[in-house]
């Protein structure tokens, strides 16, 4: 509590320095960056720029960053939504999570294959079960996605064709297969410490593992899953007894994830689909619609609220409100953050939450100023002493926001994460911006008619 005391201080120091001078130049920079924001949230504009701006330098904005719009999920975007059982029963515990993530993992790469934007594959368990789900924005061929996806990934290992390979094309398919790995294990070499990857064949895949390591020595051996190659290490040796071990400079991470696709190479959990639901995109644009509506109609309701309420305080605090959801928004789309109904709920709640934050403040200048307090004593009064109940209560909602996360469901936790950040953006927007904006304001001739500010 006292970090976020003194951190959100600190903002306020910066932003609200000695001079209103300086605080002038720090509203025009404030006004700049939501200008830029708002562009940034406007698709159409920002891609067109984006991507005029990518041809010139031949790089992406910001390092990484490329046109896109906003992220949105299933129930507003439409497509395909299949839930899928696991049956681990055959599964030792301690090697259970090894096993769903290697099912995810697979899953994914197919999904791919689609060429759907941002797909959504997880893993939920509900009571004992564990459910494979699967999210395909934009999908409307439910049968074809369903055979994609319930097909074993291929597994396959090829060898240089003669003169040598510089592509993946350039690679010779054997007879030994996915069918023929057992297993596949993270170890670390006992001198260098670096991570290995261990293979073990079974007594077909042995026999001919030796017969092309024997053939091949000093050339590349590919792996290959799904086509794609996942590593294409050089034989040192004649391999005997069905075991191999690849080796190469990647790190722990990527040796486990290799590890998981290797053995993913048939499906380590075996799946059954027990429930299918095409949605509409038409039915997708609707919702999105009045999702959007119902936010927009929120938004004026709690503006004309602070606005008859609190008169020329309430016009500061519905601007530093338009600029915490222009905020709010680019998180999103920068995260970015999938939107689906729950998500926009959230995001709509969190608007009266930054509001709460003003209400507090602004009951509070007007005790100080019943007191006989001027109007910026009132002022600096009234954000210091409404800072402890802001704090408190924004904190006791972002630790049931983060409960919610934890062990809520897909559509809990979009709505958990929504909140966490509309609050947490609030606080910033309540004792930053706004009070950044009376401070500038108060300057002014208004200050003179302090009915115009509070009654």
């Amino acid at each position: 509590m006292e970090f976020l005391r003194s951190f959100f201080s600190f903002l306020a120091k910066i932003f609200t320095p000695r001079g209103a001078q300086r605080r002038y130049v720090l509203l025009v920079i404030l006004l700049a960056f939501v200008i830029f924001l708002g562009t940034y949230n406007w698709a159409k504009p920002w891609n067109i720029f984006a991507t005029k701006f990518n041809n010139a330098v031949k790089v992406d904005i910001l390092g990484t960053y490329s046109p896109r719009d906003f992220s949105l999920g299933l129930d507003l975007y439409g497509g395909t939504h299949l839930v899928y059982q696991a049956d681990v029963a055959n599964i030792a515990d301690k090697e259970r999570d090894s096993a769903l993530s290697g099912l995810r993992d697979v899953i994914e790469r197919r999904v791919n294959l689609f060429g759907v934007s941002e797909p959504n594959v997880r893993i939920d368990r509900v009571g004992g079960d564990y459910r494979l789900i699967v999210d395909l924005a934009g999908v409307t061929d439910i049968n074809q996605a369903i055979q994609l996806i319930g097909e074993t990934p291929y597994l396959d290992f090829r060898t240089e064709k003669p003169g040598g390979a510089t592509t993946t094309a350039d690679f010779l398919a054997t007879n030994l297969n996915g069918k023929n790995l057992k297993k596949a294990t993270l170890s670390f070499d006992q001198t260098t410490y670096k991570p290995q990857i261990d293979l073990q064949f079974d007594s077909e895949g042995a026999k001919l593992f030796a017969e092309i390591t024997k053939a091949n020595l000093g050339k590349r051996v590919g792996i290959f899953l799904d086509g794609a190659p996942i590593s294409i290490p050089v034989v040192q040796s004649e391999i005997t007894g069905g075991n191999a071990q690849i080796t190469g400079s990647f790190t722990s991470d990527e040796a486990k994830l290799l590890v998981k696709r290797l053995n993913a190479g048939a499906l380590p959990v075996s799946i059954k689909l027990i429930s299918q639901q095409n949605i509409a995109a038409q039915l997708g644009s609707v919702s999105l619609a009045k999702s959007l509506k119902a936010g927009l109609y929120g938004f004026l309701a709690v503006v004309i609220f602070m606005i008859l309420l609190y008169r020329f305080s309430g016009v500061l605090a519905s601007l530093a409100l338009l600029v915490y959801a222009i905020i709010v928004l680019a998180i999103f789309k920068s995260i970015p953050v999938t939107l689906t109904l729950s998500g926009i709920a959230g995001f709509v709640m969190t608007i009266g939450i930054a509001v709460d934050a003003n209400v507090l403040v602004f009951e509070r200048m007007r005790e100080e100023s019943k007191n006989g307090k001027s109007l910026m004593a009132s002022l600096e009064d009234g954000f210091s002493r409404a800072w402890p109940s802001i704090r408190d209560s924004n904190i006791s909602t972002l630790i049931t926001s983060g409960i919610l996360f934890w062990f809520g469901s897909s559509i809990i936790r979009g709505f958990a994460l929504t909140l966490a950040i509309g609050i947490v953006v609030s606080m910033f927007s309540a004792m930053v911006i706004t009070r950044l904006l009376m401070r500038v304001f108060i300057n002014t001739r208004l200050s003179k008619h302090i009915s115009l500010w509070i009654r």
